[in-house]
């Protein structure tokens, strides 16, 4: 799965931007939660290159980027929870859940909605 990093409030405007044309996905993931782990590795497993062309993924560092977790919370009206996946239609959070129920078919589902 080839992962963009979100790294800043800039990269943000960018998925908005994006997301006007074609649906994004943020993982924000916790590079020490086993649970966070197993999500990401959920997701790996059953990506594939040519999901690419159907939902953009972007990848959130929680333990080096805290901060912006909490602009993503507030700007797309979430929860901050983590693991967190958030799928990002027109600037707007259309869907997010966590923990276990992070899974590929629900987010493909939705981009197939």
């Amino acid at each position: 799965m080839n992962w963009n990093p979100l790294k800043s409030s800039n990269d943000l405007i960018q998925i908005d931007e994006e997301s006007k044309s074609h649906p994004v996905l943020i993982l924000k993931h916790s590079t020490t939660c086993s649970i966070s782990a197993m999500a990401l590795s959920r997701l790996d497993r059953k990506w594939q290159k040519s999901d690419n062309e159907i939902l953009k993924p972007y990848y959130l560092d929680l333990l080096l980027h805290r901060e912006l977790s909490n602009e993503i919370a507030t700007r797309y009206g979430v929860v901050h929870e983590s693991p967190q996946v958030l799928i990002i239609r027109n600037g707007i959070c259309v869907y997010n859940s966590s923990h276990m129920d992070i899974t590929y078919d629900a987010i493909m589902a939705l981009t197939a909605a």
